[in-house]
This record gives C-alpha cells, structure tokens and sequence, in this order.
C-alpha cells in the first residue's frame, strides 16, 4: 500500500494533479513526484476576463497557465492545458448572474468544485488511466470504516472543508489532498526546498472571473439590463430611498445603504419580485431556523428522522454553530440552530460537521426566527 492508500508501488501509479498554478496545488505535483508516482499535470483554462469584464489584454488566466507548465518543466513531468472555458461559463458563471438576479448570494468556488473540477476534471482523469485525482485544498481524505471520509484540515486558517461539501463518496475515493496535514506555512517552506518557481507567488483573495472584486459589473455584463433600480424600504415596508439595483446589496451588508437613521442599518432581506431592498437593525438578521435544499449527505446513515446533532457552518468565515438537522420534504433539510445567528443569507452554503469530519451540506433557501429575542 503506498502513501495514497493504493494497493501498488508509487512508480506504477498515475496521478493527475489539478494544477492552478499557485503554490498549493505546484506543492502537490512536487511532493508526489519526489515520492516517485507517476504524475500528470492538468490545468484548466476557465474564463477569459475580456468576456467576463472587459479587461483584454489583462488575462490572468494567462499567468497561471504560464505559471503551471513552469512548475511541471522544472518537475519533468507531463504537463497539459484543457479548455474548459464554455463549461465553466454555463455550469458555474451564468449560475452566478441568475442567483444574483433572484435575490441570492452566490459561491461560484462551489459550484466550480462540484460541476468542474471533481466531475469533468476528475474524468479526464480516468479517461487518462489515473489512479486518483489529486489537488491542493487543504482538506483531509480519511479511510473510515463504512469508507473515505471528509475531515477539516489540520490547519484551521486554510481549511477549505466549507467549498467541497458537494463532494460525493464516488468521488471521494478516487481524490487526494496531500496539502490536509499540512499548514500553509509548511507548504511554503516544501516550496523552497523543492525548488517550486512559484514559491513566492501571492494568494488570489477574489473570485476568478472578479478579480476587481465588483460582483454587479460581472452581473451586468452576463445580464444586460440586470441592474434595475427600486426601493429601499423597512420591514414594514414603508420607501426609506431609492436603490439602483438590488445585484449590489446582499444580507447583511452595512456600507453603502446611503440612508440616514438613528442607529446603522443593514440589508436584512432582498424581495427580487418587487426589486425592493429590505433594511433594518443588526437585530433583525437574526435567524436560528435555515432551510436548505440540494443536500449532500456524506454520513454513514440517513439522516435520522428524530434529528442529528451536529456543528454548522452557515458561510465560510463564520465559526461553527451547534444544531440539530432534521429530514425534510423533498430531499431537503431543516436546521434548528441553539442560538441565532446573523446574516444568514439564501444562496450561501450550510455546511455540517460532526467533530473534523464533513457530514455533508445544501444550499441556503430560506431561513427564519423561531425563538424569542
């Protein structure tokens, strides 16, 4: 059994790492061809950012491409780019601009993860005659005893448990996360032994295809016409002001309402039938029941119809919540959290977690107040 937990010496087996071209996943590639395996490097060419926002000439899509076949030259190991950029662009960006126009506030890294990456990437990779697919999340693949587990990874600042909830057990057991054990300051220092030409290479904090961060200019250039303009208004529904397009507010946002009040108001709720923007205090974005929908369930049982205790995560930078998950219409599920929580907002993830290990997660439809302030 090899460190990968495949039944063949290392040499005789293939592994197509998932190749970005940052240091995480250049780590990856390096750290199995040190240890001998047979590796493929892919990477994906995803978006073109004159589509996406106008900057031609600007592509740093470009850069990383340039940057992964630098790494697998200075590896000496295989080294291909597929254009993946029509697949992207309707599984994971028109997505992107259609939650947006609902009212909703989207994760397009998750849907990456789950559309692109572990279902057509992960293809790719058998149809090369891989053994596994491996890649730089910091994430734990743990053989359990009813088979492979999802845990947290060892390093709390860079867990990325929260984008892979999607991840099915088919797929799970034939992914590798080589960097789950480690802590980014231990990558870095991999990275400099091995020579890794990107040893140094930043991190990108923004979504790919908004590398300005400005969501709605995206939005409004997938969608023309997205940006409608509407009504500030409170929860009783009384016009506070005028807004210029409700692509530019998500739940929970403070800055920006541009309406005077005796105490700070935030977005509390987004009616996209009526465009209106639903403001009021921070109080009133307490919510400690959350509807989800489009479960993955990665638990060794169904989920019981008396509940299951569990952690929560209910966005990616929130700490962990205690709960109790119940079995819902539809293939859905119901949380009821043991206290409120702010800013939870539909479209975002909730993510459950018994101890380290991922016990599966949905998509945030709906979510209420059932207990007294």
């Amino acid at each position: 059994m090899n460190s990968l937990g495949i039944a063949k010496p290392a040499a005789e087996t293939r592994v197509v790492v998932a190749m970005s071209g940052g240091v995480d996943s250049s780590v990856t590639a390096a750290l199995l061809a040190e240890e001998g395996y047979d590796v493929v490097g892919i990477t994906l060419q995803l978006y073109d950012h004159g589509a996406a926002v106008g900057r031609k000439g600007a592509c740093c899509a470009g850069q990383d491409i340039h940057d992964a076949r630098s790494v697998a030259d200075r590896l000496g190991i295989p080294h291909y780019v597929l254009d993946y950029e029509s697949r992207f662009s309707v599984a994971v960006m028109e997505e992107f601009a259609d939650s947006y126009l609902k009212g909703e506030t989207p994760i397009p890294c998750i849907r990456c993860n789950q559309r692109v990456k572990f279902r057509d990437l992960l293809g790719t990779a058998r149809d090369l005659g891989a053994d596994a697919l491996a890649t730089g999340h910091y994430v734990q693949r743990v053989d359990g005893p009813a088979g492979p587990e999802l845990h947290r990874a060892v390093d709390a600042d860079k867990d990325q448990s929260y984008f892979l909830f999607t991840t099915t057990a088919e797929q799970l057991a034939f992914l590798r996360f080589p960097l789950g054990g480690l802590t980014k300051e231990r990558t870095r220092d991999h990275a400099a032994r091995l020579g890794v030409p990107v040893a140094d290479k930043p991190e990108s904090q923004d979504i790919c295809f908004v590398p300005s961060g400005r969501y709605a200019g995206v939005v409004e250039k997938l969608r023309p016409g997205a940006a409608e303009p509407g009504d500030i208004v409170d929860q009783e529904g009384r016009v506070l002001g005028r807004h210029d397009g409700i692509i530019r507010y998500t739940v929970g946002q403070r800055r920006g309402i541009g309406i005077a009040a005796p105490e700070p108001l935030y977005v509390v709720a987004l009616d996209a039938a009526k465009h209106h923007v639903v403001v009021g205090p921070q109080s009133a974005l307490a919510r400690d029941q959350v509807q989800l929908r489009d479960i993955n369930w990665l638990g060794d049982a169904p989920i019981a119809e008396a509940g299951e205790r569990v952690q929560v995560r209910l966005r990616s930078i929130q700490p962990l919540t205690d709960a109790v998950l119940y079995p819902a219409a539809a293939g859905g599920t119901m949380l009821m959290l043991d206290r409120p929580v702010l800013g939870v907002a539909p479209g975002q993830a909730g993510v459950f977690y018994r101890g380290t290990r991922v016990l599966g997660g949905g998509w945030i439809a709906a979510a209420d107040r059932r207990l007294a302030a």
